[in-house]
């Protein structure tokens, strides 16, 4: 006799998706209006608050008018707050939405922990190259900049190669997940999604530039976490609890083979099933200590960590996004802003997939590998529980993601082609009036080719999860370098150039290797696996950073003065804001250099060995370690949207006083003199910030940098 589902216990939303072998089965909950209004509606409206942002303060603050030297650096003079707001914003991508629940779906409890501890330490890190670009480098406008001034003109084309390769990686992947999940909620044609979605960003962008870019990834960012604690309230607090979805992974996992075949089937019963083992989330999970979901002990989820550690190196390392935030940061800021965003930043995919990710499993709702691998676990999750409302809330946290960070991408590319190709090849003599026409030139072209590009990836079959692992094979190479460069006097720029290459070429060489041994041949499907990406990923940034240190240790050692690398670099207009003596004061800059290095070190040790450790002698967890874990990952997700919505407006108090009673003043009729000084003043007053609680022995940056 033929088992079925009156058999045994079913699943607690069974009877809802009874027969379904998908979840969206190509019909999506929402009509293409509603995705016509998101994309569009959205993108027009906050265009024209962003754009109207902007000019408002440029018009009643003391900000003066827009060089491009304010264009392309918000004027080095962003605060703590926002530029805590603006880290958020630029490292959270579609894939820190969608893919964080993926791998929740696929190995537990561990996926979210890995997915946010391993792509946090880097932001903490790359705090301390945003210090040092205010000791070293506080004139300059781009990462290849730099580079171009220490080690000359062969590294600064392969740097921009590497920097070219990993902004058009990151927005590619914003508009594969971006566009697939539009695509699934709403129907309109990926392609068309793809190609839109940019249009939201291009008019603030290349009006308002890189303060654009800053203000809008606040207000997108406060919108993210607004839905964030939306969704971890209802998973964990009014419609289940932690001890509930507990008891559903639970169940998800005793369920024997039989038993997943008769509950994803047509009728019932074995005989009409249409389940397969690595297809469905039903029965014990492969990997994972007694097929558990509820353990940290996860071959696979610490084989993602490791990918995902090593991969998102390249994308903040080699990302001019994180230059030019570091770049447009007062000091101090940079070292609290990167540290404080780094920190909220985790809360994202860790707060989010710990409840969408784990909900989607314990509810056991008919959702494929395809679809969880195309980012579709928040949207299924957040409709189950909300129905349509639900689908609408993930769709505007998803394109907030998208555009926050795809303004800032566009930002970086102007940023690297006006001062690396067309100023440093073309037209050395540029005005500010031809760099900032080339920039806003730039911003609408690289819109119109990224669109593009994430059409052709998605056409050849690449997906989300395919394009994140494989970033940190085509880019990692580079990080070690670039480390070297801002840190490590004896570095060599020749050696640079062959670390990066080098270690390209063995990646490349040991995944297409690794894939044809592993999967007899070499497609999409081999080169896509964990243990062939993880191989390529480790060789090369492993490699890079070994040439590069021999090469600079025993072939080509150099002793570079330092002091020197600033004088090297020229700014287009005598636009000095940010720039004055007390922001380049030598002793704030080692104290606050020493303060990100303590603070950024100790906090990556135990997000990647203290905790996970400390995790294992629970084995699977209990009822009661489950509902402190989430515990945890609710106080966190609550108090990074406290943090991030507060502190940018209580920092600005002054600038937004100022700004209103400006507009109250016009209204009024009145029009006092309260626009600040234009575009050649030197004398913009930095605004004071509380001082950093270090040694006053300054002997202690001897020992750190040793």
């Amino acid at each position: 006799m033929s088992l079925s589902v009156a058999d045994f216990q079913t699943p607690p939303e069974f009877s809802t998706y009874a027969g379904q072998e998908s979840f969206f089965e190509g019909s999506p909950p929402l009509s293409q209006g509603v995705g016509y209004a998101v994309v569009l509606g959205f993108g027009v409206a906050f265009s024209v608050l962003t754009t109207l942002l902007v000019y408002i303060n440029r018009w009643f603050s003391d900000q003066g008018n827009v060089t491009s030297e304010h264009f392309n650096t918000a004027g080095r003079m962003i605060k703590t707050g926002l530029t805590a707001s603006v880290v958020v914003s630029n490292w959270t991508w579609a894939a820190t939405i969608l893919q964080s629940s993926n791998v929740a779906w696929e190995y537990g409890v561990s996926g979210p922990f890995w997915y946010a501890s391993g792509a946090t330490i880097q932001v903490l890190l790359f705090g301390v190259l945003a210090v040092n670009i205010k000791k070293v480098a506080p004139s300059s406008h781009t990462v290849c900049e730099i580079v171009n001034a220490r080690w000359g003109k062969a590294a600064h084309i392969t740097f921009l190669c590497f920097c070219f390769a990993a902004n058009i990686i990151v927005t590619s992947m914003l508009l594969l997940g971006g566009a697939a999940t539009i695509e699934a909620l709403t129907g309109i044609d990926y392609r068309l999604a793809a190609f839109l979605i940019p249009w939201g960003v291009i008019l603030y962008t290349a009006s308002g530039g890189l303060q654009a870019a800053m203000l809008s990834a606040y207000v997108h960012t406060v919108v993210i976490y607004a839905v964030l604690v939306i969704m971890v309230f209802l998973v964990y607090i009014k419609l289940y609890s932690s001890d509930q979805i507990y008891d559903f992974l639970q169940q998800t996992v005793s369920y024997t083979e039989n038993e997943c075949k008769a509950i994803f089937s047509s009728n019932g019963t074995v005989d009409s099933t249409f389940f397969e083992a690595d297809t469905y989330a039903c029965g014990p999970v492969p990997g994972n200590n007694e097929g558990s979901y509820l353990t940290m002990l996860s071959g696979g989820g610490l084989m993602f960590g490791v990918i995902n550690l090593v991969g998102n190196f390249g994308t903040v390392f080699v990302d001019q996004v994180y230059w030019q935030s570091g770049i447009a940061a007062r000091p101090s800021s940079a070292a609290r802003g990167y540290l404080l965003g780094g920190l909220c930043w985790f809360a994202i995919p860790f707060s989010l997939a710990t409840s969408l990710g784990l909900t989607s499993v314990a509810l056991m709702l008919p959702l494929t590998k395809d679809e969880a691998g195309s980012g579709l676990v928040p949207p299924a999750v957040a409709y189950q529980l909300l129905g349509n409302a639900g689908s609408v809330l993930i769709l505007v946290m998803l394109f907030m993601a998208i555009t926050a960070t795809g303004a800032s991408e566009s930002i970086a590319v102007a940023s690297l082609i006006t001062y690396d190709i067309y100023r440093t090849y073309f037209n050395p003599d540029a005005t500010g009036d031809q760099i900032l026409r080339v920039s806003q030139i730039c911003i609408v072209v690289f819109g119109i080719f990224s669109g593009a590009f994430a059409i052709i990836l998605q056409t050849i079959g690449l997906t989300l999860g395919w394009v994140y692992l494989f970033m940190g094979i085509v880019i990692g190479s580079a990080v070690c370098p670039l480390w070297n460069m801002m840190t490590w006097k004896k570095a060599s720029g020749t050696g640079a150039v062959v670390a990066a290459w080098g270690g390209f070429a063995l990646a490349l060489i040991t995944w297409l290797v690794a894939a044809k041994i592993q999967g007899g041949e070499i497609t999409v499907a081999t080169l896509g696996t964990n243990e062939v990406m993880l191989a390529g990923n480790l060789v090369a940034i492993c490699m890079s950073g070994t040439i590069h240190f021999v090469w600079s240790m025993w072939i080509d050692p150099q002793d570079y003065d330092f002091s020197e690398l600033d004088k090297r670099i020229s700014l287009v207009e005598e636009d000095n804001r940010g720039l004055t003596e007390e922001e380049r004061d030598p002793v704030l800059l080692r104290r606050t250099e020493r303060w990100i290095k303590h603070r950024g070190y100790a906090i990556s040790l135990i997000l990647i060995v203290v905790w996970p450790v400390l995790s294992i002698p629970a084995g699977v967890f209990t009822k009661s370690y489950f509902a402190f874990w989430v515990l945890v990952s609710v106080a966190w997700g609550f108090a990074a949207a406290i943090i991030i919505t507060i502190l940018p407006l209580t920092e600005s108090a002054e600038d937004i006083n100022r700004v209103l009673s400006g507009m109250f003043n016009k209204v009024m009729g009145r029009e006092p003199d309260i626009r600040g000084p234009k575009p050649g003043i030197e004398s913009t007053e930095a605004v004071e910030e509380a001082p950093l609680k270090v040694d006053e022995d300054d002997s202690v940056e001897k020992v750190v940098d040793a």
